[in-house]
């Protein structure tokens, strides 16, 4: 595999019904979900071929994880079994453009945060062209300890890419300042980062964009990728800026959009694109996924990517793709 990804995943139970409440929802899409697992979806369906490291339940929903990351071209084989936790679902609200409550249903704990030191695949690690990380799998043990000791292991002994996500959610914290000296520790071991700006104040004290990026480059990271929502992205290193507007759409659920991003992101990464193009198809990847209800069977390919890159609207991209 290029590509290791590690944290959540699970199973996202999306209403068929849009704009409406869950209490009043009729009917239910079953798809796979958890950011890093979409990730590895969508960088494997842009042509880098993606192997995630998660946990599931030992349930049917946890074998359903498992046999929909093969049918979509994902390695399980890092994938560890829990006897004892369920496989965590989520489910969401759609009130577009720009409203997307989520629930996690992941009491008392999930088997991605089970995770052990002891169940790394050390070797793949360090091997691994990128390994992608999320925020999320820092908030407990023994994951945090896990998550610790694969970015350690593979700063001593790998190369290539390492990408910490942010990837904040409140809901899995104490507190934000736990959450802020877990994303300190991290950015010491990785070469990327990304994030919103609700992100980026977590985790390095800035919400404006330029003081933020600047943060995470003296934080010891090659690039930093702040993601400024209506505004568009802005990436740095040392010796080159971009910023990117957004691409044009109607939103349908804008959930699956960041992960879509953070899947066209590391094809780029893996493939040295020139940073402005990895910035527009990042951002295109993400605009066409927010344009459709799922996430992981959303992903686009690298031909639609590069259509929209080319000037063709979403809307005649998704209906080429028959949605």
């Amino acid at each position: 595999m290029k590509v290791v990804t590690m944290g959540r995943s699970g199973v996202d139970l999306y209403p068929l019904q849009v704009g409406v409440g869950l209490e009043d929802v009729q009917s239910f899409g079953k798809f796979l979900g958890g950011s890093p697992t979409n990730v590895a979806v969508a960088a494997t369906r842009m042509g880098s071929p993606a192997a995630v490291l998660t946990g599931v339940g030992d349930d049917p929903f946890g074998r359903y994880v498992r046999q929909e990351m093969r049918r979509l071209g994902v390695s399980d084989e890092h994938v560890v079994t829990d006897s004892d936790l369920p496989t965590p679902i989520t489910l969401c609200e759609i009130f577009p453009p720009d409203d997307f409550p989520l629930y996690f249903y992941r009491r008392p704990s999930a088997p991605d945060l089970q995770l052990r030191v002891a169940d790394m695949p050390m070797t793949q690690i360090a091997e691994a062209d990128l390994f992608w990380v999320s925020g999320t799998g820092f908030c407990t043990e023994p994951s945090r300890s896990a998550h610790h000791a694969a970015l350690a292991h593979r700063a001593a002994h790998g190369q290539g890419h390492t990408v910490l996500d942010l990837d904040y959610r409140p809901m899995f914290w104490p507190e934000p300042g736990e959450a802020t000296a877990q994303m300190q520790e991290a950015l010491a071991h990785v070469s990327v980062a990304v994030g919103n700006r609700e992100e980026c104040e977590v985790a390095i004290g800035e919400t404006e964009p330029e003081r933020a990026a600047d943060a995470l480059l003296a934080a010891g990271v090659r690039l930093a990728i702040v993601k400024q929502g209506p505004a568009g992205t802005l990436a740095k290193t040392a010796t080159e800026r971009v910023e990117v507007p957004p691409t044009a759409i109607e939103v349908v659920n804008g959930l699956g959009a960041g992960d879509a991003f953070g899947g066209a992101l590391v094809h780029a990464l893996v493939n040295d694109w020139p940073l402005q193009r990895m910035i527009e198809a990042a951002s295109a990847a993400g605009a066409i996924v927010a344009s459709r209800l799922e996430c992981s069977t959303a992903m686009p390919t690298l031909a639609e990517v590069e259509a929209v890159l080319a000037g063709t609207p979403v809307t005649e991209v998704n209906a080429q793709a028959g949605r």
